[in-house]
């Protein structure tokens, strides 16, 4: 089975149970398989003891049910369609012992046969008077219906990209669970049956080890329990849904009857184990088997909806907790340079615009932080040759909230003297027109910093460094910069939850997250902003979800654009595949900037710094491989 951008569709079957009536708990199986089939679901599990129900208790010793549930298994495998593989609960006599064990079932075959690693036998649970603990079966072969399968805790199910691995209930609850050496050795998918009982708090635990699994396996988890129909003599069972992939949850439900289905990107499991590779480092020499299950299935699967902000949280009340977190991680870097470097002054240049701003809210936190007068944030604002009206009055407004004064320099003089040194005329709106201005600012901000003895706080954000959208030894250059790993359509957001968290500052915040993105270097006739960033570059919103896509996820050019079209339906094919076009030719292009960008402090899983996370050459050759045309 093949997925030509890596997603695959998984889901949890749960129906009413019927204890004891396998006839009954097969018809219910095998109407959810034909539903899952008619949903193009490609790995579907069910419940522990699915076929007997988790509460048939001295009746699992009755040959009658087993004898019962392999002619199930073969009417269930009769309908199973090429591209599913279904794990079904049920019980197994191997040399006069029972086991609690999965039946990974494909279209008219057995594929394996998974025993539970661990029996419970505390509290509510009892399950060592019917069942055997598994976790010492290996390597065994059993003979079914005329035909031989494997049977053991160490079997791998390979299905091309997607490698799936099996643990049942108990097993996920204990100090080591077998999910771990599964995915140690290959396994990104691993399912678990369970029939768990619900008490006051388990769910959130629950939820919890499911999530926290999928995280440092780095795998997708679908876990199936038992809910309506379980006998509630002494408990009652949760009939709890989850999917979860690398710490995140797709889909959760609680005793919904029916399918819960979400869809796993199997591309972006296997980039982060090649990333973290050391996390998947042998620790077992113990051998495994890997069944592979022969089909030419090719999946063109892609997801209805998509995030088009990965950087931002959707929840308004996460949101903003985790904007604060952010601020503070920023601040609390700032902190500590100053501290260890024995400053207590700082420099920055005020434009009006959300760098800027975020930078200052920074530095203000910082100095809260180590209890420094404010006196020492020195703040130049450098007007040029295209400064508005709008920025300034954004700057004032600015100072004025935060209670902080500032020093007025019109660059546009200098830069008019060094134009003319240069013979370059001064209508002539061409990149050394623009640059001249962003280096003469930094040529005032650094050497006011040598007269306060002070360090210069660089406003670079993350969207400018990916697009190399800077000014080489201009506002490219700093001596720490705050926002490194902050992308553009995430300051927005922090500026305006800060707002919200400090009132007396959210209005003049809003002026400036409402102010169009410029760099101010061509003038307009009438001082308004003429030059706006994203009528050159395209949206920021596109640059951010291909430079997640892109850095984080590794995902190809391909497969970006088609997750971007998702994502902004509401914007032309045509302008989004420009925009990914000139996003790629900027990346590999602006690369030398990258090698010499300042310290500055990484706060998120994306971060371009050439000393920690991306280490790529500065002459990278933009025509190569990753970047062609599909």
């Amino acid at each position: 089975m093949k997925s030509k951008y890596g997603f695959y569709k998984v889901a949890t079957g749960n129906f009413i149970t019927h204890v004891a009536d396998v006839k009954k708990n097969k018809e219910e199986i095998i109407t959810l398989i034909k539903e899952a089939s008619d949903k193009e679901v490609n790995v579907l599990a069910f419940p522990e003891l699915a076929l007997t129900g988790y509460t048939a208790q001295d009746l699992f010793f009755h040959q009658e049910l087993i004898e019962d549930e392999f002619k199930a298994i073969k009417e269930i495998t009769s309908v199973i369609p090429e591209s599913m593989i279904a794990f079904v609960g049920g019980i197994f006599s191997h040399l006069d012992k029972l086991y609690n064990v999965s039946f990974a079932l494909v279209k008219d075959k057995i594929l394996g046969i998974v025993p539970k690693s661990y029996i419970p036998n505390y509290n509510e649970f009892y399950e060592k008077r019917w069942f055997s603990a598994g976790k010492n079966v290996k390597n065994t072969e059993v003979f079914i219906d005329n035909g031989k399968t494997n049977f053991g805790t160490n079997l791998i199910f390979d299905l091309g990209e997607m490698k799936i691995g099996c643990e049942i209930c108990e097993d996920l609850w204990v100090i080591n669970p077998p999910s771990n050496l599964l995915s140690l050795k290959g396994a990104n998918v691993i399912v678990n049956l369970s029939a768990s009982n619900e008490i006051i708090g388990k769910r959130d635990y629950r939820k919890a080890l499911v999530k926290t699994q999928s995280a440092k396996n780095y795998c997708a988890y679908i876990y199936c329990s038992s809910g309506f129909g379980e006998s509630t003599q002494d408990v009652i069972f949760s009939g709890h849904q989850i999917i979860a992939s690398s710490g995140h949850i797709i889909e959760e439900n609680i005793d919904k009857k029916g399918l819960t289905i979400g869809l796993i990107d199997i591309n972006r499991i296997l980039n982060d184990r090649l990333k973290y590779k050391s996390s998947f480092e042998e620790t077992s020499d113990e051998e495994f088997i890997y069944i592979k299950k022969n089909d030419e299935v090719v999946l063109n699967l892609l997801p209805q909806k998509v995030n088009p902000y990965p950087f931002i949280l959707q929840n308004k009340s996460e949101r903003k907790a985790r904007s604060l977190e952010i601020i503070g991680l920023q601040a609390k870097g700032l902190a500590t340079r100053l501290y260890n470097s024995h400053f207590k002054d700082t420099v920055i240049g005020i434009s009006g615009g959300l760098d800027s701003t975020l930078a200052l809210v920074v530095i203000y936190e910082a100095y809260k932080m180590l209890n420094l007068d404010k006196a020492n944030i020195h703040i130049l604002t450098l007007p040029g040759f295209a400064t508005s009206d709008t920025t300034f009055k954004n700057v004032k407004n600015l100072l004025k909230a935060f209670n902080l004064s500032y020093k007025k320099i019109n660059i546009s003089k200098l830069a008019t003297m060094h134009l003319k040194d240069l013979e370059h005329p001064l209508d002539l709106y061409d990149v050394a027109y623009e640059n001249t201005q962003a280096r003469i600012r930094t040529l005032y901000l650094m050497n006011y910093a040598n007269m306060v003895n002070g360090l210069v706080i660089g406003t670079g954000d993350l969207s400018e460094i990916a697009l190399g959208f800077a000014t080489y030894n201009g506002d490219h250059m700093s001596m720490y910069g705050v926002n490194s790993s902050v992308p553009k359509t995430l300051i927005k957001v922090l500026l305006e939850d800060y707002g919200e968290e400090h009132p007396e500052f959210k209005k003049v915040l809003n002026d400036i997250i409402e102010t169009p993105i410029s760099p101010e270097l061509v003038p307009s006739s009438d001082k308004n902003i003429g030059q706006k960033t994203e009528q050159i570059l395209g949206k920021y919103d596109l640059h951010d979800f291909f430079l997640y896509n892109f850095i984080r996820n590794s995902f190809t050019k391909e497969k970006i654009f088609e997750l971007a079209k998702i994502a902004f339906s509401n914007l032309d094919e045509k302008y989004i595949k420009d925009t990914l076009n000139l996003f790629m030719k900027r990346f590999f292009t602006q690369q030398f900037k990258r090698s010499c960008i300042p310290d500055g402090p990484k706060v998120g899983s994306v971060s371009l710094s050439p000393r920690g996370d991306l280490r790529l050459s500065s002459d990278l050759n933009f025509f190569n491989s990753i970047n062609k045309d599909e």
